[in-house]
């Protein structure tokens, strides 16, 4: 496992397998993510349709030198007739995980997002319980906003989340 700095890139052809591992493998998910099986084919059929770059939504691989650890994601939510924002989010494989990359990887996709798009606001949730999470958004710039009651069905009951943001005008990583 390198050390080298956390990059993201477009996912490529041969990244896909390791984005199926998170809709079949529940071990690579992590315990805040498994949702039940999932398609797996729907990253292949997304990829050949946009390369997982949409209008709408997108997916980077987060990477350090050649190892692919996961990946960061966003989707466009409609706030108004003629506003939106992106809610952004990462999952990282265990060996990812613990060692400051989800802080950096949506460091680098904040920053990715503010310089390609026009949008104002960013959005992250995660689960009550998942204090991993946000430690890192905070560390990375966003503000906890409030508690979204029984907002997420994951293994049997209703989970609470947390929901943060980034404006434009914050001052990106200076936390």
């Amino acid at each position: 496992m390198s050390d080298g700095p956390v990059m993201l890139r477009p996912v490529a052809e041969d990244d896909l397998s390791v984005l199926e591992r998170f809709l079949t493998d529940p071990e690579a998910t992590g315990p805040f993510q498994w949702l039940g099986w999932s398609d797996p084919g729907r990253w292949r059929r997304r990829w050949a349709q946009d390369g997982l770059l949409g209008d709408d939504s997108g997916q980077l691989m987060v990477v350090t030198d050649a190892d692919r650890l996961g990946f960061v994601a966003w989707r466009k939510v409609v706030t108004s007739r003629s506003s939106y924002c992106w809610n952004v989010g990462a999952q990282l494989l265990p060996e990812g995980r613990g060692r400051g990359v989800g802080t950096q990887a949506q460091r680098l996709l904040a920053r990715y997002l503010f310089a390609h798009t026009p949008v104002v606001r960013l959005e992250a949730d995660t689960e009550t319980e998942n204090t991993a999470e946000q430690r890192a958004l905070e560390k990375c710039g966003f503000t906890r906003e409030g508690l979204l009651r029984s907002t997420v069905f994951r293994d049997g009951q209703w989970r609470d989340v947390v929901r943060y943001s980034m404006l434009r005008s914050d001052s990106l990583g200076q936390r």
